[in-house]
């Protein structure tokens, strides 16, 4: 119910320290941009966007370098608000192939916090 965002015990740090849609709709070669809202404490910390559908066999896609400055990569951008405390995930030109399991997260020591997003493209 309530802790489906919360996986493989990661949530002894208190669920939700990082929480987003639980799926989100595209439309091929258009863009899609998912939002995670985070916790205080974690704004400098680095941020990432991973594709696969089990948290520890995921490939990182994007990250930031706990900052707030934008980072690039390929066809995905990732950009940290750390004012407001939330991270902007944008894929361009999307295919029907980029539909999968997603998830955004914060690096730290110990097990990374993440939250699961179900990316759905349609024709």
């Amino acid at each position: 119910p309530g802790s489906s965002r919360c996986f493989l015990g990661f949530c002894f740090l208190g669920c939700f320290s990082i929480e987003g849609p639980e799926s989100v709709r595209g439309l091929e070669r258009e863009s899609v941009t998912v939002r995670c809202d985070y916790k205080p404490g974690w704004e400098t910390y680095s941020k990432w966007w991973c594709r696969g559908a089990y948290w520890d066999l995921c490939r990182i896609l994007v990250q930031t370098t706990g900052s707030q400055q934008e980072v690039k990569e390929d066809r995905v951008s990732i950009r940290d608000n750390q004012s407001h405390r939330f991270l902007t995930v944008t894929m361009e030109k999307v295919r029907q192939d980029d539909t999968d399991t997603y998830w955004c997260g914060i690096r730290k020591s110990g097990p990374d916090l993440g939250a699961r997003i179900r990316v759905t493209i349609e024709p």
